[in-house]
Formats: C-alpha cells, sequence, structure tokens
C-alpha cells in the first residue's frame, strides 16, 4: 500500500512540474559567468537595490547543440586533406546543424512570457531571445537581487547582480546578457599628448594635408596592385556609437577622393544611428566610427558595401550588447565576410562571445580585432585575446612618398601584445610557432597579436564636426580595418578564381609564418619594442608582420594544401667559436594528418664544419637536435646552412645562420645535475644547470630551453650565469591539462657567441 501512494505522489509531482514548465529543483546556472568579483570582495561596495518598477532589457543566450560536434566540423573545415575544407555553411544550415533546437527555443520564449516578459526580438540562429520587464520580473524569474554598487575606478555607479542566475529551464542557457553594467567599451584610439614627448615620428610622405596618411597611403603599403578593390564584398563594423557621415564626406573631400562605397548605419537594440555634437545627452565622439570606415574603405575602395553594427554600451549607464552586435553579424543577409571591431571591455566572463565568434568560422567570416594601444599587457584586454579571431599589433610605417610603396616598418611603441590576460588555452594552430619563439612566449595561453599594421600618430582624421587632425591620432584603430579591408581583396581574388572565400585565417597565417614562403608573403618586423623586442620571425610585438603586397593574398588563397608538413628551426640564428659546437633544434609541423617519416639532411655549411641530428629522422610532428660543430680552422664569419626535411617526393625546408667567432675567446660546457625527471600533470620539479668554462671564458650565459611540450614551462632562477660559471635552478612546471608522455627538452646556454646545450628527459606521468 505505502509502495502505492509513493508512486501515485511522484506522478502527481511530475504532472504539477510539467504544468508550471519545470520544478525549481532542477533550476540550474547558465553555462557562463555573470557576477563580477568586485562585488563579492567588497572592492565595489553595495549602495542600494534597483528599483523594482525600473525596466530591464535582457538578451537570453542559449547554447549551442552539440558544441563538441561543432569544433570538430571546424577542424575539418580549415584542414586541406579534408572533403569539408573551406565548404562554408550558411547561417540556416548552421541553425539546423548547431544552433538550439526550434523546441527549446519555443520552451524559452514560454518561460519569458510566463515569468512577466515581453518579447522585443528573436534571431533567426535561435540564439538569442530579447526580451523587456522590470527588475521585480528578473529578480524572480531568475533567483537573484539587483544592487547599486560604487564602481572601483570611475565615478558612477553601476548596477549588477548579487548571484549567478537560476532560470527555471529544463535546460542550461548559455548566458543572460545585460545583468551588468560595470564595464563601458573604450576605443583602441590614442591621441598624441600635447606637449610630451614624441611617441614615434609624423609621417612625412602622406597624400592627405599635412602629408600624413590617408586610407589610400596604406592601400599603396600593403598592396602594390589596381586590379583588386573587394568587389563583391561587404564589409562589418562593430561600434558602440553611432556617427555622422558629413565626417566621411568631409574626409574624402578633403583627400581629394571620392567614395563609392555604400554605408549601411544598423541599430542592433536602442542605440541611435546619428552621432553629432548636438545629439541627445550632449556631445556625440564619432571619430572611432569615422576611422573605421575611412582604413576599410581606404584598404578596399571598391566594396559592394560597408556595415555599421551599433549596439548599446557606448554611454555611461548603457550595458554592453555584445550579443546583439556579433550574432546580428552572424546572421546578416548577406554575411559580412571581414569584420572589424576596435573597441575593447570588461566582460564578466571572457568566453560569453565564443558561440558567435564558433558561427563566423564555421560560416566562412574573420573578425579582426584591435590588440592594444598601451604596449606589453598587464591587465585583462578583450576581446584581443580570444582564440577565435585575429588579433591585429601596431607599427611604424615609412613609405617612398605619397601614394608610395612600403619602405620600412617598426613596431610601435605603444602596440599592444603579451601573453593572454584572461588566460584563454593556446590554439592548436600556435604551439609549434610558441615553442620557437624567440620572446617569452607562452606554450600554454593564447599569444597575442597575430599580425600588424601601421598605428603611429601619422593619419589624416576628420570627425565631430569639427577641423580635421593631421598626425595626432594613432592606434590599433587604424590597424583592424585595415586588414579586414585587405581580406576583402583576398576574397575577391578567390571568388575570380573559382575558390571559396578564406574564412578564419589564423590556421593558414601561421602555417605560412613557419614555410619557406614567409618573407614573399609577409613584412617580418625585426626591430623597435612594445616591451616585447621585435625579432626575426613571430614576436609579441607585431606578430607576423604586415602584409608583403600581393604575396600574402597569394600566399592565403594557396593556403595549407602542399606540402603537408613544415620545418623551422630555433634558434635560426647560432654562434659558434672555432673548435666548438652549437644546437639548434629543428621541428616539423603537421598540417594535415601526415604521419610520415622525415628524414633531415643539411646542405651549404662551408669546409670544416658538420651538422649531425639526433634522431635523424623524424615521425610526424616532432623535435630533433641539429648539432653544428665547427673546426678549429673555420675562417671567422657568418654562414647560411640550409636544413632540408625529406618525405618521399615533397622536400620542405629552414635556415640556420652560422656565426663562426675566434676561439680565443675560451668555451663553456653545460651539465644537469639529474638529466631525467618525472612530474605528475599540475606538478613541478627541478633541477640544476651548472656551467663549467674553458679556455679563458668569462662571457655572460642566458639560459634558455626549447621542445617543452604544451602545458609544459620551463623557468631559470637566476636566468643567466655571469662569468661563465656558476649554476642555475631550472624550474619545470606542468599544468594539469598537459599530456602524458616522455620528452625531451633542450636547456641551452648562449654567451660570448657559442651556443652550448644539454639535454633533460621529462616524463609525464
Amino acid at each position: 500500500m505505502l509502495r502505492r501512494r509513493s508512486s501515485q505522489l511522484l506522478a502527481i509531482l511530475t504532472v504539477l512540474c510539467v504544468g508550471i514548465l519545470v520544478c525549481h529543483a532542477e533550476s540550474a546556472k547558465p553555462l557562463t559567468r555573470h557576477v563580477r568579483e568586485v562585488t563579492t570582495t567588497g572592492v565595489t561596495p553595495k549602495v542600494g537595490h534597483m528599483e523594482a518598477t525600473k525596466s530591464m532589457r535582457l538578451t537570453l543566450i542559449l547554447p549551442l547543440r552539440d558544441r563538441e560536434g561543432l569544433e570538430g566540423f571546424i577542424k575539418e573545415l580549415y584542414n586541406p586533406a579534408s572533403p569539408s575544407y573551406r565548404h562554408f555553411l550558411t547561417v540556416e544550415q548552421f541553425t539546423e546543424k548547431y544552433g538550439p533546437t526550434r523546441e527549446d527555443y519555443e520552451t524559452v520564449k514560454d518561460w519569458a512570457r510566463n515569468n512577466g516578459f515581453t518579447l522585443a526580438g528573436t534571431s533567426r540562429n535561435r540564439l538569442n531571445l530579447v526580451v523587456k520587464g522590470s527588475v521585480d520580473s528578473v529578480e524572480k524569474a531568475l533567483h537573484i537581487t539587483m544592487n547599486y554598487y560604487q564602481h572601483d575606478s570611475e565615478p558612477r555607479t553601476f548596477f549588477a547582480p548579487d548571484r549567478e542566475p537560476t532560470p527555471d529551464l529544463p535546460f542550461q542557457l548559455w548566458h543572460v546578457n545585460g545583468l551588468d553594467n560595470y564595464s563601458t567599451p573604450h576605443t583602441m584610439l590614442k591621441k598624441r599628448p600635447e606637449g610630451g614627448p614624441s611617441v614615434g615620428s609624423n609621417a612625412t610622405t602622406g597624400s592627405c594635408p599635412g602629408e600624413s596618411f590617408c586610407g589610400s597611403d596604406m592601400r599603396a603599403a600593403y598592396y602594390e596592385g589596381t586590379a583588386l578593390t573587394g568587389a563583391g564584398q561587404s564589409l562589418g563594423l562593430l561600434e558602440y556609437l553611432g556617427t555622422d557621415l558629413a565626417d566621411l564626406t568631409t574626409y574624402f573631400t578633403n583627400a581629394g577622393q571620392t567614395n563609392n562605397v555604400p554605408i549601411t548605419l544598423q541599430s542592433v537594440d536602442t542605440q541611435s544611428t546619428t552621432c553629432t555634437y548636438n545629439s541627445a545627452g550632449g556631445f556625440c565622439d564619432d571619430t572611432e566610427q569615422t576611422i573605421d570606415m575611412t582604413q576599410a574603405i581606404g584598404m578596399a575602395p571598391g566594396l559592394s558595401s560597408l556595415v555599421m553594427y551599433i549596439g548599446t554600451g557606448g554611454k555611461s549607464g548603457q550595458t554592453v550588447d555584445d550579443a546583439g552586435i556579433f550574432n546580428a553579424m552572424a546572421t546578416a543577409n548577406p554575411l559580412n565576410n571581414q569584420l572589424s571591431s576596435s573597441w575593447y571591455w570588461n566582460p564578466a566572463d571572457p568566453t560569453t562571445d565564443d558561440v558567435y565568434f564558433l558561427e563566423f568560422n564555421a560560416q566562412g567570416q574573420n573578425l579582426f580585432d584591435a590588440a592594444g594601444d598601451d604596449g606589453k599587457y598587464g591587465s585583462s584586454i578583450w576581446p584581443a585575446d580570444d582564440q577565435y579571431l585575429t588579433a591585429v599589433g601596431g607599427t611604424d610605417l615609412t613609405t617612398t612618398g605619397a601614394g608610395g610603396d612600403w619602405a620600412s616598418e617598426t613596431a610601435w611603441s605603444d602596440g599592444g601584445g603579451g601573453i593572454s590576460p584572461n588566460k584563454i588555452p593556446i590554439p592548436s594552430w600556435q604551439e609549434a610557432t610558441a615553442a620557437q619563439c624567440i620572446n617569452p612566449c607562452s606554450t600554454v595561453y593564447r599569444n597575442v597579436p597575430d599580425v600588424s599594421a601601421n598605428a603611429n600618430f601619422t593619419f589624416y582624421v576628420c570627425a565631430d564636426q569639427e577641423k580635421c587632425s593631421e598626425n595626432l591620432y594613432g592606434g590599433t584603430s587604424f590597424a583592424a580595418p585595415m586588414w579586414a579591408g585587405y581580406l576583402a581583396l583576398t576574397n575577391q581574388q578567390a571568388l575570380e578564381n573559382g575558390d571559396s572565400v578564406m574564412g578564419f585565417i589564423n590556421p593558414t597565417l601561421y602555417y605560412i609564418g613557419l614555410s619557406s614562403s614567409y618573407d614573399t608573403d609577409f613584412h617580418d618586423i625585426t626591430s623597435g619594442s612594445n616591451g616585447y623586442n621585435a625579432t626575426v620571425g613571430y614576436d609579441l610585438a607585431t606578430g607576423w608582420g604586415s602584409p608583403n603586397q600581393s604575396g600574402l593574398i597569394n600566399g592565403l588563397i594557396a593556403g595549407e594544401t602542399t606540402p603537408a608538413y613544415v620545418i623551422s628551426s630555433g634558434p635560426t640564428a647560432v654562434s659558434v667559436a672555432q673548435g666548438a659546437s652549437g644546437t639548434s633544434t629543428i621541428y616539423s609541423t603537421i598540417v594535415d594528418g601526415f604521419d610520415g617519416t622525415i628524414l633531415l639532411q643539411a646542405s651549404g655549411a662551408p669546409s670544416g664544419v658538420t651538422v649531425s641530428f639526433s634522431p635523424t629522422t623524424i615521425t610526424g610532428s616532432g623535435t630533433s637536435t641539429a648539432t653544428i660543430s665547427v673546426g678549429s680552422t673555420v675562417a671567422t664569419g657568418t654562414y647560411t646552412i640550409t636544413i632540408n626535411g625529406t618525405s618521399g617526393s615533397t622536400i620542405e625546408s629552414t635556415t640556420v645562420t652560422l656565426t663562426v667567432t675566434t676561439s680565443t675567446q675560451g668555451s663553456f660546457s653545460l651539465s644537469l645535475s639529474k638529466t631525467s625527471v618525472t612530474v605528475a600533470p599540475g606538478g613541478k620539479a627541478t633541477d640544476k644547470v651548472t656551467a663549467t668554462p674553458s679556455g679563458g671564458f668569462d662571457s655572460t650565459i642566458t639560459l634558455s630551453s626549447s621542445g617543452a611540450p604544451s602545458g609544459v614551462t620551463v623557468k631559470f632562477s637566476p636566468s643567466s650565469i655571469s662569468g661563465g660559471s656558476g649554476s642555475a635552478t631550472v624550474g619545470i612546471v606542468v599544468s594539469s591539462s598537459a599530456k602524458k608522455g616522455t620528452y625531451t627538452i633542450t636547456i641551452i646556454g648562449t654567451g660570448g657567441g657559442e651556443s652550448v646545450s644539454a639535454k633533460l628527459t621529462l616524463t609525464i606521468s
């Protein structure tokens, strides 16, 4: 009898739960964070409760269907060996395969209505549902309390929830956008300090007034031709304020040019598309918005359209509607295959917009984001360090004259770059580059920037219905839309060739960077600093560099077709004394699943110099140590040694620059107290490296390492050994995500013109 009554009670409870949509016990937090740490730690003290009748506009964001499957599809989408290579989805195809189901979307609609909300907007990919309701309705529906807090860095209060929302739904939402206004977006735009020291130099070869640079000068420097104009391509800009198109007209009139690109100003929410001095709320600054247009159009003057997506967030007190802007870009008709953002903000969770970025990747759209204008990263910069977009750094460009060719380029001192402040995991396409980076790149987290372009105070700017300025503004705000325009040229060429558009270009960019065509496709920027020095190859100041005219267009279109692997070296320059030896690590990077055997051989070494490899072959992706032995009679000087990796009929090469120095300076050796260590994931270990000089060697030895797998960092304390004799502690930190296995780490000592190494076997178990 008791068992029968229990069953009847369970049936009644089940009916009741269905009748109210779902039992409260099933409530669950969304998959992303909403609560700000500053509110929970007391950094921003609570000053009151939000008015119960105050209206709020929220965006309920549903999770992707089968995200794991989507990420696998995207991997195949950018794999040249896959039948899916560059076969991008339409919005409808994406929605039916990876968007939320119709049933789930209707369920959220019903839940919203039942909880006192009115529907204010839907989306055709079923990711976003915009609702409006009172604070009282928001608090009851999400089981939160909405409070006011005193901002910690701005003279204002902000509103935010006291806890994570828990809507009574049968599944987890991805995010609820609009629950706080803590962060206000800022532009990646910088004004030359008045009366302060000059940062870089003024332009002296531009076509615009005052010899400042027009957008057309950037086109001439980075693309030398005239055939490609971006015809047939649409470009999208993210903006948090509207604009006054009269400023755009003034710019082109004063530049002696004509704009033929149709401009669409599209508000994605309640934000006005107008931004003038007399607009509601007082003065409205459209400098950023006008700059974005002039640089995109300057690079691609034949675009079929330019769409400015305008959302709230650009004024104090507004919530940041990144969800509305990005989703509008992801569902536009027609799609913009090139997108640009020159704003940064601070979300409660830096993964919130990944659902839109993944859709961009699947639909053949590439988002360029300005990397920042405060040099080496020291605080949060977002979304520049997200792994699903292309981060654009800054340079100082010199041209041969007005409308002239590229002449030289250095790193801009204020250009943003560094290791992801938001600790975004390193993407697979960046791992091989990070392992060889001369700067202290991370092998665990995302490295920024990917590429760069001119950002110095060298531009002509018209804005705010005022007198135009010359050489006053700079910033990576200029560089990001330039790159979007450059991709429009590339996509135009690809379609005219009968190929597909490029889609997300980072996997191809990093393939090109490690390939023999690097110098043909990129301007490698090797001087200047943003706190990190610009070096040969990839660096944290300028990424891979700037576009080398049509070379990069051809390289992007060719993609990762052949070969199936890339051979590279690190360090790329080795200095060895007569009678001594040095080492360089040789890497094979697989780009399409290749797992064959690669035979390593050297050519070009002068008489008396021998190169040996350990091991002599690499299977698939791996490393080998090249030991370069210099005879005592080899003449001093600089030589280029070519390292060939051969598999079947494919030969890929890299070069190592060898500098032979006199033997009178002596030499040194390195030894380790332990030649092997075992560390568990999440653990750490230490070793000791000792330098022993000979022949009077007394130079400082700088310590570094190569070959550490992803998730493993190697640090030295101290980082150098003075006087050629002494020891240093080798610290090995293994992240919890590191893969188990046995690896060979090369400990390298460089000093006095020599490079000497010792081998350490690391077992992660």
